[in-house]
């Protein structure tokens, strides 16, 4: 559906953010700040944020018509980041039937009460769907392992928690992903990748900013705190979970319009290299569509009868 000139345009925008093996993966070797190059107004980010949701809401159709792929985005990123924004922004002209978000909160009793990837398994998207994990199950890897009394909480016998614990959760993770990759659902995950100095100039605009206040949480700030230790947690997940089939895209988030036309230009990508189509109808729905053409033809004819008959009564 979008030419492969567009496509390889659509390249440049991904290519330098896309992590597809973690073997060497840094986040000092990704600029928070980086453009590309870039130099646009808020205008023409605009207009091609919007042509590329135009060309999402196209191909959203037919995976939804097709009913055989789906699509599971994942987005994680440090507070003040932008991904409700990002998400709003890219997801705008995507026809709500079809797609799905959710924010994964403080776990509920019932979830402490099952394995950690029990409450995500459950909303993964259904075929012909996008879904959206705004926050996913890397939150058992981030803020669990930066805030490790809340490993606690979740019940797990003595007897398996060991030293190796977020390995081991970093790998069933990525079993996890590659299970899904396997049954037809595309995975793209998300790193907004966003400065200390950006965050806390975001942050300042918050409290400065009436209209922006209910923005703010102190909590946001006690997680400052621990910058280092999710900088550590984050190039831990990314390097044991990129793959080519679920690569992470660790995009600069410094600057919102830069940050949504990647993701835009990720997912368009994406779903376009399924190659999606129109289902074809079958020999028995070719039957049916003759069927109703003949009876809507039908009714046609008689509704022109009906109009002439009442014409020739009132002379």
């Amino acid at each position: 559906m979008v030419r492969k000139d567009i496509l390889d345009a659509l390249r440049t925008y991904t290519e330098p953010f896309r992590v597809t093996s973690g073997s060497d993966f840094s986040l000092k070797h990704f600029d928070p700040g980086e453009t590309l190059g870039l130099k646009m107004d808020k205008a023409e980010a605009l207009q091609l944020l919007q042509r590329g949701s135009k060309w999402l809401a196209m191909e959203q159709e037919v995976l939804y018509a097709q009913d055989s792929w789906s699509v599971l985005l994942v987005f994680q990123a440090m507070d003040a980041a932008g991904k409700d924004g990002t998400i709003k922004h890219v997801m705008s002209r995507v026809n709500p039937q079809g797609c799905d978000v959710f924010s994964f909160k403080q776990p509920s009793a019932e979830e402490l009460s099952h394995d950690f990837l029990w409450r995500y398994g459950r909303k993964v998207p259904q075929r012909g769907h996008i879904g959206i994990f705004n926050r996913s199950y890397y939150e058992e890897v981030l803020v669990v392992r930066v805030h490790r009394h809340l490993l606690d909480a979740q019940k797990i016998p003595p007897a398996r928690i060991g030293s190796n614990i977020w390995d081991e959760r970093l790998a069933d993770i990525a079993r996890f992903e590659d299970y899904l990759t396997r049954q037809g659902v595309v995975i793209l995950k998300f790193y907004l990748n966003l400065s200390y100095a950006e965050q806390k100039k975001r942050f300042v605009d918050r409290l400065d900013n009436p209209d922006k206040h209910w923005k703010f949480s102190a909590a946001d700030i006690r997680e400052r705190r621990y910058w280092d230790d999710y900088m550590h947690a984050y190039e831990e997940a990314i390097r044991a979970t990129a793959s080519e089939a679920a690569p992470w895209f660790v995009v600069p988030a410094d600057n919102k319009p830069f940050t949504r036309l990647v993701v835009a230009a990720a997912i368009v990508e994406a779903v376009e290299k399924l190659d999606l189509a129109y289902p074809k109808a079958t020999q028995e729905q070719m039957k049916d569509l003759a069927a109703a053409r003949e009876e809507l033809g039908a009714e046609a004819a008689n509704a022109t009868e009906h109009t002439q008959a009442g014409g020739d009564s009132g002379h």
